[in-house]
């Protein structure tokens, strides 16, 4: 199983990466986890818009979901699609708010995608899916893929939370985010603190930790630094990086 960083900001496009798209890759088939705002330019430079075989949105915040609107317009329109439709797994009501992003009057988006509720579980190519609700205002999903032995887990947007902590029991990689710097006052129940995804490695007993989300405002080096307090085996993503799992 490989992983690629399409685009790890927090919250929204930075300066040097683009909103959280990740594509994971396992026996030929291609997975997008998110398709974050600003992620579908770079995305092109991964590979093929044609070769993706499905898409997984944990939740319809713009920074997760926003460039299906020109991966839509490129499979309409750019003369290079087969037009076969794709499986979009994502919560509840995605079909009807992603078709008002995309085109005024909300024009259905069935050419492209076959929509696909969140499920508990699944097989989705070569990948068994297995999800869980995490702490976020709207509904959002982490999702753990495994294959052939190899299993990543995925965090979406989370506070600390006991379901995403089973979840990632034993995986080999937890792609986490890490969007809340480790101060005072902060709202609960939206993200993790370096600190806090640290924390959830360690108490998931995972192979490797690697940092994502960090918003553009947040010090990078200090969500990593924290994590490591709590866990040694943490790494901060980065556009383009790829990784085995």
């Amino acid at each position: 199983m490989r992983l690629t960083v399409v685009g790890c900001s927090g919250s929204g496009p930075g300066p040097v990466s683009a909103a959280s798209c990740y594509l994971v890759e396992h026996d030929g088939f291609r997975l997008l986890l998110d398709l974050g705002n600003g992620a579908f330019g770079p995305l092109q430079g991964v590979v093929d818009p044609d070769a993706v075989d499905a898409v997984f949105l944990t939740h319809l915040h713009a920074d997760h979901c926003l460039d299906v609107a020109p991966f839509v317009v490129w499979h309409r329109w750019s003369g290079r699609s087969s037009r076969r439709r794709i499986p979009l797994v994502a919560p509840a009501g995605a079909e009807r708010r992603l078709a008002v992003v995309c085109e005024e009057g909300g024009k259905p988006l069935s050419d492209v995608f076959e929509f696909v509720p969140v499920p508990v579980t699944a097989q989705l190519g070569p990948f068994t899916l297995r999800t869980a609700r995490t702490e976020h205002p709207v509904e959002c999903h982490a999702v753990r893929l495994s294959a052939q032995g190899s299993s990543l887990v995925y965090t979406g947007d989370t506070g600390p939370s006991a379901r995403v902590a089973q979840l990632a029991q034993g995986a080999d990689v937890l792609l986490a985010e890490a969007a809340y710097p480790d101060v005072a006052d902060l709202p609960p129940g939206l993200h993790l603190t370096g600190r806090q995804a640290g924390e959830l490695a360690a108490a998931a007993q995972v192979g490797r930790l690697l940092v994502t989300h960090v918003p553009s405002w947040v010090d990078p080096a200090a969500q990593l630094a924290a994590a490591r307090t709590a866990f040694r085996r943490s790494e901060l993503v980065t556009p383009g990086a790829t990784y085995q799992v």
